[in-house]
């Protein structure tokens, strides 16, 4: 069965949700909501992975953030045995850049290892033939330098030794416009959450941005839409995002849901049932 919606950024596999996870699911199953339960970790992504087989609508994308887990060395060979062990890993990530609390004395150093890992994840999806689910977050002050921008220099340079395999989504996108059209013309996608149910920053973009180019999340249980602030937030909001975004752009809710949804598929390679 298609979906009504589908939240292509969430953390079902947060301890947040080990009271009531399967109570989680079953509301998305009720609302038919689809969700890419995303890994940060070996431990996130296997129990992503492991959490696949809970439900018909439920993905997982598998990797190392940038600055969850600073203990971890990251092995390309055990996310590639996830990818392959299970059918429904559909992205390798969550991986980028965070530049957002370097200390003043690792700023050099730090942007390295994360720009090293970044590519070591290209790798990884490039081998396997999978998008990229991308974080990016640059520091508050600028003073470490913006981390769109860095991201965008390394996938141009990436993309003129893979071509059309180098592909994927900036999650949560939190930038201006001129940065959105760079994404774009790499062919990747852009992702909003209920961010953009509570601030006006970032309408202009959620306006101009082609509405192929444009994917919905949660990022669970982070960042709850209105009228959920405050609370935990869960996939099944994902609904708020796409009336939101369907509402700035001043275009039909239906409508933009379903080319949300048609966008989810394209992007992740997701067929109606997998």
């Amino acid at each position: 069965m298609r979906p009504v919606f589908f939240d292509i950024h969430s953390h079902l596999n947060d301890a947040s949700f080990n009271d009531d996870r399967r109570e989680a699911i079953l509301r998305l199953q009720d609302k038919n909501t689809w969700t890419i339960t995303v890994g940060v970790d070996k431990k996130m992504s296997q129990k992503a992975c492991e959490m696949t087989l809970l439900a018909d609508g439920l993905f997982a994308s598998v990797g190392m953030h940038p600055t969850d887990n600073m203990k971890e060395n990251f092995s390309s060979d055990f996310y590639r045995g996830l990818a392959e062990k299970y059918p429904k890993v559909v992205a390798i990530g969550e991986c980028g850049l965070d530049y957002f609390r370097i200390p003043l004395e690792k700023i050099e150093s730090e942007k390295k290892r994360q720009k090293e890992l970044f590519e070591k994840h290209i790798e990884l999806a490039i081998g396997l033939d999978k998008p990229l689910m991308i974080h990016c977050r640059s520091s508050l002050s600028g003073r470490d330098g913006n981390a769109y921008q860095d991201i965008i220099e390394i996938l141009v340079s990436k993309k003129r030794e893979y071509g059309e395999k180098l592909r994927g989504n900036i999650h949560f996108f939190a930038d201006s416009v001129e940065t959105a059209k760079k994404y774009f013309e790499l062919d990747f996608t852009i992702s909003f959450t209920g961010v953009i149910t509570f601030t006006t920053q970032y309408n202009d973009v959620v306006a101009y941005a082609p509405l192929r180019k444009i994917l919905s999340e949660t990022d669970a249980p982070y960042v709850a839409p209105v009228p959920y602030r405050g609370k935990r937030c869960e996939p099944i909001y994902v609904e708020k995002v796409v009336k939101k975004i369907a509402e700035i752009r001043a275009e039909s809710p239906e409508a933009v849901q379903n080319i949300l949804v048609d966008n989810a598929f394209r992007v992740f390679n997701i067929k109606s049932k997998q």
